[in-house]
């Protein structure tokens, strides 16, 4: 199986849901301008116009002139074959806010300070909408067949950070949240509807952390915890560490979850949490 294939995939259903929800509120044009966006974006090749107009079901004249726009404001580059790709522009905008937000930084200083599981892959993202946005990664030397990426968009609910900070939110929350059709689940293991969910984030609940067995990728184990601020008690990120399933028994569970919490933990505490506070909520 392409690993590539197998994520870029559902990110594209999740835009369509996301958009099905907001296209009877907001400019037209800025709709659709943001949709193509987050198409080319999430493609892990070039795009054409008739692939674009394919998969967003818009007529190709008006994607000419708006791709068009999109090209002269640098937001997307036309290359020498007439596929598209993002542009320089987008670049100014993720570095604007990653440097109003230290959370990025505190998560890799936060790693450095536990040292746990250097062979692993951990993860930091947040929730937008019902997805997850990877804001950090620090990679490990184990092969998991998934590239984690910056600005990379998964359904929250099959990925370890999104089970965990979904966990912070009361069941009436999530429900007004996936009000609208469930996402599609990446792979057979995946959680197959909100009754299930709600059943599963009590469990994290009471764990202390979440658990993706499979869900975002077959072969693969992560295992997450929530990020919490100064105020609030929802959780404001979450963190998951990832290890190939062949790898996993009842030790490695058990040391992964423990990594996991310490660095929820910490990275909590820097942000300005009051985790004991937090706890007695």
């Amino acid at each position: 199986m392409n690993h590539k294939q197998s994520i870029i995939r559902p990110k594209m259903q999740v835009v369509e849901q996301d958009n099905a929800t907001t296209e009877k509120k907001g400019v037209p044009a800025v709709l659709r301008a943001t949709r193509v966006l987050d198409l080319i974006s999430q493609s892990p090749t070039p795009l054409s116009l008739t692939e674009l107009a394919r998969t967003l079901d818009l007529p190709k004249s008006s994607l000419h002139g708006l791709c068009a726009t999109l090209e002269h404001l640098r937001l997307i580059m036309r290359l020498d074959s007439g596929q598209m790709t993002l542009g320089p522009h987008v670049m100014s905008w993720a570095n604007a806010f990653l440097a109003r937000s230290d959370i990025a930084q505190e998560f890799l200083t936060a790693w450095d300070d536990i040292k746990v599981l250097p062979q692993e892959t951990f993860t930091l993202s947040v929730l937008d909408g019902t997805s997850v946005v990877y804001l950090a990664c620090r990679n490990g030397s184990q092969p998991l067949g998934v590239t984690f990426r910056i600005g990379m968009r998964l359904p929250a609910p099959f990925t370890a950070t999104g089970k965990a900070m979904l966990s912070t939110q009361t069941d009436e929350e999530v429900r007004n949240l996936f009000s609208d059709p469930w996402p599609k689940p990446l792979t057979p293991a995946g959680t197959p509807n909100l009754a299930a969910f709600l059943k599963e984030i009590a469990e994290i609940r009471v764990r202390g952390h979440s658990i993706d067995d499979g869900e975002t990728r077959d072969g693969m184990h992560c295992f997450g915890a929530p990020v919490f601020g100064s105020s609030g008690k929802h959780a404001i990120a979450g963190v998951a560490v990832s290890l190939l399933s062949h790898d996993v028994n009842p030790d490695t569970q058990e040391e992964a979850a423990h990594a996991i919490r310490r660095l929820a933990d910490n990275l909590s505490e820097r942000l300005g949490a009051n985790l004991i506070q937090q706890r007695c909520r």
